[in-house]
């Protein structure tokens, strides 16, 4: 577990106060049901796209074609949910994205131009953040309560991280025993049926806000140095999961790649909802750089267990130890995120904090398959244990240009 600033207490039943508010159960479920298909999504694509052209570099082309879409949709979408509300524009939005997986899985199903994957997986992009949606929702109810929106914060977290161990098994499961497209068409019905539960919840959504402030949320004070921080992030995320790919596979242990990768996502999941029963005392800024200084630590495990013991068995508890600085990491960055966006715009806020997110996996991924591909699978494991000490260095950089131009203020 990361460093906790003295004066941190344990509360009792943190969790359970979250739930005794009107609707939390209700939006939560719909939450839980919309998320878990995020995590299948990408895998299922592969699955059918290679297993129907025997391509996995079209695959790997196709599905980071809508990742580099999401980046670029997924704001305005937000920015029209922040104007408009929740329900009228993530049901919407939805539909529409679902129809562009429907396009996909026809297109693959029918032999269409390879050109056609790209333009049906780009279509998909306009599926809402749902889990920035639902962060919003804490962020509306809990505003002057920061004790109970640390909570939820670390909540929504350890459901990310469930979601995605949860989600690609189901996927690959589908796949496999059912057929190729069963993962896409059940991982639509799923979204579209937790949108639906979830927006039906009106008695916790967030307001919209006609007017909205003029200010993006990405020019507010500390937002930019924030974000490339989540970034740098990403990136570890996404280095991390090709080169224990790799890895494995260079142990001759592909198949164990799988169960590996969950210890991390695991370890992130408990460590998550550990973090939530605390009352951190002090500024976040500094519990965020603490955190980022545990995650810098913590990240040099798998390297070392890689190149010391060059065994598969070594680095499953390395993983498992790493993930747990993952989640206090990301709720204190996602509770900074909430303070820094004007609050008027917090679904654009929350949802460029996980574009950043996003963007730093798909470097992550491409940076990482590169160094296990032309150095060495080992080698590739300084990709994430770098990442990390990148994020820390942005961070204390923002801290230490903060410290200089109050102390400048203070002598004039």
């Amino acid at each position: 577990m990361p460093h906790t600033a003295p004066g941190t207490a344990v509360s009792r039943n943190p969790y359970r106060r979250l739930f005794t508010h009107p609707g939390t159960r209700a939006f939560t479920i719909g939450n839980l049901i919309a998320r878990l298909p995020i995590g299948m999504f990408s895998l299922s694509a592969v699955i059918m796209i290679a297993g129907s052209r025997g391509s996995y570099a079209l695959a790997g082309a196709v599905t980071a074609t809508g990742l580099v879409a999401t980046a670029v949709a997924a704001p305005w979408v937000a920015r029209l949910i922040d104007r408009h509300g929740q329900a009228r524009i993530a049901v919407p939005a939805t539909a529409f994205a679902l129809l562009g997986g429907l396009a996909l899985l026809l297109c693959v199903h029918y032999d269409a131009p390879d050109w056609t994957l790209f333009a049906a997986y780009a279509t998909t992009a306009t599926t809402p953040n749902i889990g920035g949606l639902s962060r919003a929702r804490w962020a509306h109810l809990f505003r002057s309560d920061p004790d109970a929106l640390h909570t939820a914060n670390s909540f929504e977290q350890a459901a990310d991280e469930l979601c995605f161990m949860l989600g690609p098994v189901l996927a690959a499961f589908l796949c496999t025993r059912l057929f190729p497209e069963a993962g896409t068409l059940i991982g639509g019905i799923l979204l579209l049926t937790g949108m639906l539960v979830f927006t039906a919840q009106h008695a916790t959504e967030p307001p919209p806000s006609r007017d909205l402030p003029a200010q993006a949320p990405f020019r507010s004070p500390g937002m930019p140095p924030l974000l490339l921080g989540l970034l740098a992030t990403g990136a570890v995320f996404g280095s991390m999961e090709v080169v224990t790919i790799a890895f494995a596979d260079a142990q001759g242990h592909k198949a164990l790649a799988g169960p590996v990768l969950s210890l991390q996502a695991a370890g992130s999941c408990v460590a998550g909802l550990l973090y939530g029963t605390l009352r951190p005392a002090g500024p976040p800024e500094r519990r965020y750089l603490w955190c980022l200084a545990v995650m810098a630590a913590l990240m040099s495990g798998p390297l070392l267990a890689a190149r010391i013991t060059d065994s598969l068995a070594a680095l499953a508890p390395a993983l498992l130890l790493a993930g747990m600085a993952t989640a206090p990491t990301m709720v204190t960055a996602m509770s900074l995120v909430q303070r820094r966006t004007p609050r008027g715009r917090l679904n654009e806020g929350m949802t460029l904090a996980v574009t950043a997110l996003l963007g730093g996996v798909a470097c992550g991924s491409a940076t990482g398959g590169w160094a296990a591909e032309h150095l060495s699978p080992t080698a590739g494991f300084t990709v994430p244990a770098a990442m990390a000490g990148l994020a820390l260095l942005i961070a204390a950089g923002r801290r230490w240009a903060a410290g200089i131009s109050t102390a400048a203020r203070s002598l004039r």
